[in-house]
């Protein structure tokens, strides 16, 4: 039987938490082969353990993370400037509004116009910033951040370690065989039938 040494870690819920085959503490963390033969449970503690076993990093996963991390400063930067673009557009705002006030005190007559114009426009930039806001929202939850655990997935076990799972499926397999050799009858010999 052969047995790679690839390692994938996976987590059980706290309540199916078992002995570390190590120190015989409760864990949640597994080591599970690719084809689910053989498992035990075991510490995240061991795992950093360089004596243990040695995390197999996947280039492929490193280019993903690699290529997420600078999406997240790109999407940081573009908060930014747009950021930095609402507060010069309302500065001008103000300003323009500074603008019509001293306008209205020149001309009375036309303020009823004025006022009705810098209410809709009011209204106008506080729908806009509505908006805007609501798109950055969708742009922040479509790509949370959550916490991403960084302990790698996949891992080889250290050669005596590896021996020693080895060691305990072929022990597993002999005694299985041997219980169904005793369960056989015809694996003891008869009884003579003949004359002695």
């Amino acid at each position: 039987m052969s047995l790679p040494n690839s390692w994938h870690l996976r987590k059980v819920a706290d309540t199916s938490s078992k002995a570390c085959y190590i120190c015989y503490k409760p864990t949640t963390s597994v080591l599970i082969t690719p084809d689910n033969k053989d498992y035990f449970y075991v510490c995240l503690g061991h795992l950093q353990d360089r004596g243990f076993c040695s995390p197999i990093i996947d280039e492929a996963e490193a280019a993903a993370k690699k290529k997420k991390e600078e999406m997240e400063r790109e999407i940081e930067k573009v908060k930014k400037e747009f950021q930095e673009k609402l507060k010069k557009k309302k500065a001008k705002e103000k300003e323009k509004e500074k603008e019509k006030e001293k306008e209205k005190d020149k001309g009375k007559g036309k303020d009823e116009k004025n006022d009705e114009d810098a209410e809709d426009k009011k209204a106008e930039t506080e729908r806009d910033d509505k908006a805007r806001s609501i798109r950055i929202k969708s742009i922040t939850a479509a790509d949370p951040a959550t916490k991403v655990d960084e302990t790698p997935r996949i891992y080889a076990l250290h050669k005596n370690f590896y021996q020693m799972r080895l060691d305990r499926i072929r022990n597993a397999e002999i005694a299985k065989r041997n219980s169904q050799r005793l369960r056989n009858p015809t694996a003891f010999p008869s009884v003579p039938r003949g004359d002695p």
